[in-house]
Parts: C-alpha cells; structure tokens; sequence
C-alpha cells in the first residue's frame, strides 16, 4: 500500500483476574474476563525506509520512541526487513494495568499487517511480546486463560457504561504478582448471558481481582480511588483492572458515567478520569483503515 494505515488501540480491562497457579518457569496461570473500552491510543503506518516511531498525543512523556517500545519491537517481529514510518498517538498512562503498551503492540501488527500485505501472526508467535498481546489482537470480551494464550468468547454482555481513573500511580506488576498470597486460586464462575447491566455486575461481584490487594499494599491510593468512584451516583461496581493502578467503575447508561466522571474530576483534578463505552464483539472500531 502507498497510503496511511490506521487503528484504533483501546484500553483493556480485567473486570476479572483470577490467579489459578503457576507454571514452572514462574509464569502465572490466569483466568480473567477480559473487556475493551472505547478509550485509548492509535497507531498509524505509512511507508518509510527503515522502521521508525514518532511518539505523540497527551501522554507521550516519558514513552521512549526507540527499540524498547512494543510498537518497533511488533513492527520487527512482523516483518523486520521491511521498511515503516509509525506514529503513536498515545492517550492511555503507562504502567496502569490496563494494556496500553500491549494493545499498542496489537494495533501495530494490525496496520503493518495491511501495509505490507502479511498475514496477522497467531497467538501463539505474539507471546514474545508479552502474555496480554493475544488478546489485543482481536479486541472483543474473553475469558483469557493459561498465561493468556487460551481465550474463549462469552455470551453476549449487556451494554455497559465504564470510567476510568488512575491516580497518578505507576505500580510494577512483578512487585503485585510477588505480593500474592495464594496462588492456587479457583477460576472464573461460567459468564452469564442475557443480562441486565445490574445483574451482571451483581454476578461480577461474586469474582475476584486477585490482584487488588497486593496492588493496595504497596500503593494504598488504590483504596482511595475505589472508594471514589464506588461512591458517584450509578456505580455498578468499582474494582481495580489487572495489576493496577487503573480502576475502573461500570455504569448501566453513558449519562451516569459522564456524570460520575465530572465528580471526580472536580475532586481530584490531578487524577487521569475518562468515561467512555465497554466495546460490543461485533464493534468495529480497531480494523486497520486507510
């Protein structure tokens, strides 16, 4: 292709994380429902001699445009030899347990992929780049299982509402996992299908994040900020995503998630808060385009 190619990198979120072992080499075995959001960063391609990364958007301090960014380092698992000019657009934190370096890393094999007219590698060759890449690949709710490599879809989830917030926190997710208790945890309950958005997060209630409460000993923000947004008017529920600091709120219409974003906002101005959608399977919205 001569033109630009485009796609959406949104952010992903554990609604539930359950640890069920631990594999020899010291991989964690999860079982975790995974959903996206229609908030988060872009990835764009066009053709270039040499792979290059120019790094922009409101959250671009700090992230580095060179090797060690996911974005080169899927660019070079794809296809190497070939040449790329790609831009990051970045919108989510980093470090925030809600995927961005992963789901960046998806969007670009999704844009190269188009640009170069390649196959998308299969989950199993992503791995190299990190166990959430798989499931960014193909943005849609799962049950992500294994050390991500296993991903069932579900029934279909009722349309939910979500607010993000991140108090500012980067939390090292090895430092999490070492925190654990247990590590023989049961999985995830069966995912029910054709429910009202209260009875889901009633049922997601009786799950876990196994994750939350080393997260909350090493940085007990955690705790202020589920607090917060447990408290805006229409939240469902309130849990930490992955291995934090990220919370998210879930909400049964986009009016109360806008509304219970605004309160925390006006309370905390110094927090990251943004509300947005839970993506449906069928959306649409991450296909590399022109």
């Amino acid at each position: 292709m001569t033109g630009t190619v485009s796609s959406f990198a949104p952010a992903k979120i554990n609604l539930a994380l359950h640890v069920t072992g631990r594999r020899a080499d010291g991989y964690h075995l999860l079982s975790s429902l995974v959903v996206f959001a229609d908030i988060g960063d872009r990835v764009s391609a066009a053709p270039g001699d040499g792979l290059s990364l120019r790094v922009t958007g409101p959250r671009r301090t700090g992230v580095p445009e060179n090797a060690s960014n996911l974005v080169l380092k899927a660019a070079t698992l794809l296809g190497g030899d070939r040449g790329a000019a790609l831009t990051l657009d970045k919108h989510l934190p980093a470090a925030s347990g809600i995927g961005g370096g992963s789901s960046d890393a998806a969007a670009a094999l999704r844009v190269l992929a188009r640009l170069w007219d390649v196959p998308l590698p299969d989950a199993a060759a992503v791995l190299a780049l990190g166990a959430d890449v798989p499931v960014c690949l193909a943005p849609r709710p799962v049950v992500m299982e294994g050390i991500g490599e296993r991903l069932r879809p579900v029934p279909e989830l009722p349309s939910l509402a979500i607010v993000l917030v991140n108090p500012g926190l980067e939390v090292a997710t090895p430092a999490v996992f070492r925190g654990l208790e247990r590590r023989d945890g049961t999985p995830l309950d069966p995912v029910p299908g054709g429910t009202s958005a209260a009875e889901f997060a009633g049922w997601l209630a009786a799950q876990r994040n196994d994750l939350e409460a080393p997260a909350r000993a090493l940085a007990p923000e955690i705790g202020t900020v589920l607090a917060a947004l447990g408290g805006t008017s229409g939240c469902l529920l309130a849990r930490m995503s992955g291995s934090g600091a990220t919370c998210f709120g879930l909400y049964a219409d986009d009016e109360s998630a806008a509304e219970g974003a605004r309160t925390l906002q006006m309370a905390q101005p110094g927090w990251w808060v943004v509300s947005g959608r839970v993506l449906a399977a069928d959306d649409q919205s991450t296909r590399a385009t022109t």
